[in-house]
């Protein structure tokens, strides 16, 4: 079989990621389809998302991963169809190999989910392989993931964090935790309908984050924004401040922080002393918010370590598994189930 013929998966909540052997990342579209009166197929990947807040009653837009688990196993499945049939996937119909990344803490019945996905699917799949994301991050973000050296991983993504412990090639210890950057863009939505009597969408609540908010307060900034007036019912542009936005996340980066002070708690004193040396490693797509790693290290005393890449590290290290035998041995396989779908 050609190299061309074995591929990576990164089913993320927001981001779908596909890893192709010799290619690397060939995909990295948002994870949504849009269907028209509940049947026909309109748009999928990045063209859904275009459409999402905006599209009339008989359209609809779906995320098929929900808190890092598939939540809509058909709606994945035609999605994983659609992307393998563009031109640069094609000859991936009857690959060889699959590697798909999953959160660790999940039941067995969603981490085979997973598995289903694409044992079931027409892409026909000679051979599945699983690979626990934390170890997936750890390997793309180039840790000694087989060393007998404890490393902390965080991975703030668009529903979930997920906080594990990895030595010797395996998770220790791993909590999910239903908090992300969705999370923390409604929670901007509410704070400005509150405040200013403003309805605004999650598009322009991420842009607010993205561009205001920060993890310690700062000297007040302002942006503006468009919304619905909430009184009038009319259009209005309006200036929001940084503090608001402080104010209306500050409790969710506080329950990830707590979440993590959780599994240092649990945490072998062995490992315990690699993590003080080595600190803690941030990656995901919602890591980069403003002075998070301040504040990390300002609560648990732990250096924090950022990276630029950080919503691709566990593609890029499902990336590396399949490009080298000597960490083919982080992947397992899994026994396929029936689903009634």
């Amino acid at each position: 079989m050609g190299s061309d013929r074995i591929f990576g998966i990164d089913l993320g909540t927001s981001n779908i990621k596909i890893y192709k052997k010799g290619d690397g990342i060939v995909i990295d579209e948002k994870n949504l389809i849009a269907i028209e009166n509940k049947k026909k197929i309109i748009a999928y990947g990045d063209e859904a998302y275009e459409m999402y807040e905006k599209a009339p009653d008989n359209i609809e837009i779906i995320g098929p991963v929900k808190n890092g688990v598939i939540a809509g196993f058909r709606s994945m499945q035609q999605l994983l169809t659609l992307f393998f049939n563009k031109p640069e996937l094609k000859k991936g119909i009857g690959a060889k190999e699959f590697y798909i990344c999953v959160p660790t803490d999940i039941t067995d019945v969603e981490k085979r989910a997973f598995y289903d996905l694409i044992a079931s699917s027409n892409i026909k799949a000679k051979k599945i392989h699983i690979v626990e994301k934390p170890i997936a991050d750890a390997v793309g973000a180039d840790l000694p993931v087989n060393a007998a050296n404890g490393i902390l991983m965080v991975n703030i993504g668009a529903d979930t964090t997920e906080i594990s412990i990895i030595s010797l090639g395996g998770i220790v210890l791993s909590k999910l935790i239903k908090v992300g950057g969705n999370r923390l863009d409604e929670a901007i939505c509410q704070g400005v309908k509150k405040n200013y009597n403003l309805i605004i969408g999650s598009k322009t609540a991420q842009s607010l984050k993205v561009n205001l908010a920060s993890a310690i307060k700062q000297e007040e900034q302002t942006m503006k924004v468009m919304g619905r007036d909430l009184v009038t019912g009319l259009p209005v542009e309006l200036a929001v401040s940084s503090n608001l936005i402080y104010e209306s996340i500050k409790e969710y980066l506080d329950t990830i922080i707590d979440s993590i002070k959780i599994i240092l708690e649990r945490t072998p004193p062995e490992l315990s002393s690699d993590i003080i040396d080595n600190g803690i490693y941030l990656t995901g797509g919602s890591s980069g918010i403003h002075e998070l790693a301040t504040l990390i290290t300002k609560e648990t005393d732990l250096s924090v370590n950022l990276f630029t890449n950080a919503s691709q590290t566990a593609i890029e290290g499902i990336g590396k598994i399949i490009e080298n035998e000597e960490l083919q041995s982080l992947a397992y396989a899994m026994k396929q189930t029936i689903y009634n779908v």
